[in-house]
């Protein structure tokens, strides 16, 4: 059966800890809705209403021009191993580009100063609405690790590099949306 909650508990946080996979979910009021993978290595919870994760340069950048238009997002959390569960997070996001103070804050009190290679903007969910349910019909997998794909892929190129991609890559969304990834922070 789902539950809802006003915001997370102490076991919530916990069972977030034990994952390695999280879900972002967001959709412009017309095109397409995006589903992006994230590890949780890159989340950090800041207040029982408040998580964010530092969003590293992909092939798109679907949630920033998503959420320039209109602010709703959801996480979703599942187990794929151990006891079954989903956990939702329902709320509103936001984008803090680099260069920003927000993003400068954040990742020295939250991200220890570390910026990792690619990083290109913190994500920011504010939200109302924690949701739990069952997760019977979700399959049973081994975590095997971490991938060093984007680790590789990003200490190949130079900062001029890295901008060059995210110019040509990472300004409009599939439908032509702009990210605002390069205006002034």
């Amino acid at each position: 059966m789902a539950k809802q909650f006003a915001e997370l508990s102490d076991q919530h946080r916990a069972f977030i800890e034990r994952q390695h996979i999280f879900f972002t979910a967001t959709a412009a009021p017309t095109g397409r809705v995006n589903v992006s993978p994230r590890p949780t290595t890159a989340l950090k919870v800041l207040s029982p209403n408040t998580v964010v994760y530092m969003d590293r340069t992909g092939s798109g950048n679907e949630t920033a021009a998503h959420l320039r238009q209109i602010n709703r997002m959801t996480i979703m959390f599942c187990a794929v191993d151990g006891p079954p569960q989903i956990l939702r997070l329902y709320g509103k996001g936001e984008i803090l580009r680099r260069g920003a103070a927000a993003y400068a804050e954040l990742l020295e009190s939250v991200f220890g100063g570390e910026e990792p290679l690619g990083a290109r903007q913190i994500v920011r969910l504010d939200f109302d609405l924690v949701q739990t349910s069952c997760g019977y019909g979700v399959p049973l997998y081994d975590y095997q690790g971490e991938r060093q794909s984007i680790e590789n892929w990003a200490s190949a190129k130079t900062p001029e590099e890295m901008e060059a991609y995210q110019r040509e890559n990472n300004q409009v969304s599939i439908d032509g949306f702009p990210t605002g990834m390069f205006e002034d922070a």
